[in-house]
Order: C-alpha cells, then sequence, then structure tokens
C-alpha cells in the first residue's frame, strides 16, 4: 500500500475512543466480535478506510480515512457506538441523564480526533496505535495482541513481525 496517499484530503482521522469506565474493564475485548461486527454495518452505510485499529480492553485507537468530500466521522461514531452497545445485554448502571436521553452507560460521550497532517504524522500514529497493548503492558511483544491491524500489516510488509518487541529495545512508551 502507498501510504503517501493515505493522508491526502477527503480526511483521513486519528481516534482515540474510550469505555465510559475505564478502570479494570475488558468489555471491548470480551465483546470484541461484537465490535467489528458494529464497524462492518455502519462502513456498509458511511464507506471508511481503516488504516489502522487496535481494540485495548477499555479502549481504542484508529486511524481511518473518509470518502473524498466526505467529514462526517460523527455520524460514524455515533452508529458504531449505538449498535456495539444495542448487542450487549444491559448490566450497566446508568444516570438519570443517560435514562432520559435513552442512553447506555457505555461508552464516554466524548472521543479524541486529530486530522492527519502528512505522511510523518501518519506514520507516528500508526505507530502509536499499534505499540498500545505493549504500552500498557498487556503483551511482552506487539505481534502477541490479538485484536490488532498489526497483523495484517506485517502480512503485507509495513511492519516486520519483530516490531517493538519489548522493553529490551530500549523503546520510549510515553503519551
Amino acid at each position: 500500500m502507498d501510504y503517501r496517499r493515505a493522508w491526502h484530503p477527503g480526511g483521513t482521522y486519528f481516534f482515540t475512543v474510550n469505555l465510559l469506565h475505564r478502570q479494570g474493564n475488558d468489555l471491548l475485548i470480551h465483546y470484541v466480535n461484537h465490535l467489528r461486527t458494529a464497524v462492518a454495518r455502519v462502513r456498509q452505510l458511511y464507506p471508511f478506510i481503516i488504516h489502522g485499529w487496535v481494540v485495548l480492553p477499555d479502549h481504542l485507537h484508529c486511524v481511518i480515512e473518509l470518502p473524498t468530500g466526505d467529514a462526517d466521522f460523527a455520524v460514524r461514531w455515533h452508529l458504531i457506538k449505538m449498535i456495539f452497545s444495542k448487542s450487549l445485554p444491559v448490566a450497566e448502571h446508568r444516570s438519570v441523564v443517560r435514562l432520559r436521553r435513552g442512553e447506555r452507560g457505555i461508552w464516554q460521550r466524548r472521543y479524541w480526533e486529530h486530522l492527519i497532517r502528512d505522511e510523518a504524522d501518519f506514520r507516528a500514529h500508526m505507530d502509536y496505535i499499534h505499540i498500545n497493548p505493549l504500552k500498557h503492558g498487556l503483551v511482552r511483544r506487539v505481534a502477541d495482541w490479538p485484536s490488532s491491524t498489526f497483523h495484517r500489516l506485517v502480512a503485507q510488509g509495513v511492519y516486520p513481525v519483530e516490531w517493538a518487541g519489548g522493553n529490551e529495545a530500549g523503546l520510549n512508551y510515553d503519551d
């Protein structure tokens, strides 16, 4: 894949999306197939290209590209969150406000979004996504985390399988 085309106008964005209650919550990993289904359904209605994605227990990061002239990532995230939430049994506490709005108590309402500026910015965010499981101490090697596009990118020759193998490489994982 030619990553020089990945950040052209049309909108390539980095996102961080968090669960409402993050401490000790593994909902996203436990129901990762529900999340995959929600993303696939939304992509059928509102297409986007997934360049990088990692699902962690309580949050996710991704770099996606919207079609030329389309900047409506908000509708995509609204639908992904809604479809995922509706697929789960109701077990969470919901505030009066959330009940009144018909919302589940699963996701933070907001998310972090960043428009990718150039190829260097793109590469930095792709690396950040894929190193996240290692940074959070979930694995000893990036290749050991299953819920990541890292494996697809290794198969495409973008990353070597031993990339960022562990702390012994002397890497800095600061946020």
